[in-house]
């Protein structure tokens, strides 16, 4: 009664007044924060590499910069465990380990900024690294503590909020970024990414500590059992749903990892400008994408999780279509261009909603003990799949085309949403059989 009653509040006070609640305001700015350093760890940062001349082959391996983000699990349960030196006293566990992420992800972008790839390309490796892992490492703790501070409940309204800040970092690391490459030159640029920082250092100092983490842990086993005990807490907690549950969470964002791979060869091969695809994809697509997120984050307290996830399925994998439209009708640049614009938004608002129902079920499933560990391990589970399987997508549409390739990853999802289905009524039938 008192989760439908918090879901009941949640649908009423749904705005801008939320923004009212510390821990709500607080997490707009983590997730700003947790937006600035993936892109220019590699994706803003290529733009750099090419411009010093870095050779295409080298170009293409330095993409595996990212790969902590596939692997932050590797290290989340330490993050569960242990405190930070000095700072878990004075702020906690899960705020003490974000402070130092974060000091760590403006120290390595001072690193990749006083750097030089056009002659020093070891010092920029190493830096975009270093970057790679704070990031990731902020992730993690940001993390753990948005499912540790609020109740299940409140998971959809905290992740839109999120996705609202990780959008605008996102923005400012992108585009921000490289107008200020043009303007100032990339040190100057990479600076100003670490001084951006700052609202995010300050959310986290003001940011409410969750109570179970106020106190040092003094339970510290060995390597093996720090990592295996939140995979057996969360399978044996499960149960008999654990595998259908982990296969649909590494399925679910299979056709937009996909998809999302080619998105951009097909608009370069309708001859779209690169104006035109900022303009739709950035500036345009930042807009049409938080209506997605705000949409999911009212709409799963008054229909419910699992439907809601079934919503999501559905629709993510179904707007892949309009990119095959666009692939036979997307005209010769910007003779299409509003064709271009409303595809690519139906798109984009699909993806954001599938993504904050899909962040609000993830973290209904990890436990507050191990919550930076399990949901660093299911997020995990929900990138690599899809990552690996979009290596391929190139082959594919040497052979089929774009059009019959984006319908294929349409296709990917059908039976996701079968096994979402079954998922949903099996969790019915045993909550029913409690009763």
């Amino acid at each position: 009664m008192r989760a439908r009653a918090g879901e009941e509040e949640t649908g009423r006070r749904f705005g801008l007044s939320h923004l009212a609640d510390r821990s709500v305001a607080a997490m707009l700015g983590l997730g700003f924060a947790s937006g600035i350093p993936f892109l220019l760890v590699y994706v803003t940062q290529s733009a750099w590499l090419s411009e010093a001349k870095v050779p295409i082959g080298v170009l293409g391996l330095m993409s595996e910069l990212t790969l902590a983000y596939k692997f932050k699990f590797l290290w989340a349960p330490f993050l569960d465990r242990y405190d930070p030196p000095l700072l878990g006293r004075l702020l906690g566990r899960r705020r003490g380990w974000i402070v130092v992420s974060q000091i760590g992800v403006m120290a390595t972008l001072a690193g990749v900024a006083f750097g030089d790839p056009a002659h020093w390309l070891a010092w920029t490796v190493i830096f975009s690294l270093s970057l790679g892992f704070a990031g990731a490492t902020q992730d993690v703790v940001i993390d753990g503590w948005r499912i540790t501070v609020a109740p299940p409940e409140r998971q959809a309204l905290m992740s839109s909020w999120s996705e609202v800040g990780w959008r605008m970092g996102n923005l400012a690391a992108g585009a921000g970024a490289l107008y200020l490459a043009d303007a100032y030159g990339w040190r100057a640029a990479y600076l100003c990414m670490a001084a951006l920082m700052a609202p995010g250092l300050l959310a986290a100092l003001l940011a409410p500590e969750p109570e179970s983490d106020l106190h040092a842990r003094h339970d510290h086993p060995g390597f093996v059992e720090t990592v295996w005990a939140p995979i057996r807490e969360l399978t044996s907690r499960l149960g008999p749903m654990a595998i259908p549950i982990l296969i649909l969470i590494a399925g679910f964002r299979m056709p937009g990892y996909v998809a999302s791979a080619m998105a951009l060869p097909l608009f370069k091969s309708l001859h779209y400008s690169n104006t035109d695809i900022a303009t739709v994809t950035k500036l345009f697509g930042f807009g049409v994408a938080l209506g997605g997120t705000f949409l999911a984050s009212y709409i799963v307290p008054r229909i419910g999780m699992m439907a809601s996830l079934l919503v999501g399925t559905v629709a993510g994998s179904a707007s892949h279509l309009s990119l095959a439209y666009l692939a036979l009708h997307g005209g010769e640049g910007g003779d299409a261009f509003w064709t271009f614009a409303l595809t690519v938004s139906i798109d984009s608002f699909a993806y954001a909603f599938a993504s904050i129902v899909l962040i609000a079920y993830m973290s209904s499933l990890a436990a507050t003990e191990h919550a930076a560990s399990q949901y660093a391990l299911l997020t995990s589970l929900c990138a690599l799949p899809g990552s690996l399987l979009a290596g391929a997508s190139g082959f594919v549409i040497e052979y089929t085309g774009f059009a019959w390739f984006f319908v294929a990853t349409s296709l990917i999802g059908a039976p996701v949403a079968l096994l979402c289905w079954w998922v949903w009524h099996r969790h019915r039938r045993m909550a029913s059989h409690v009763a």
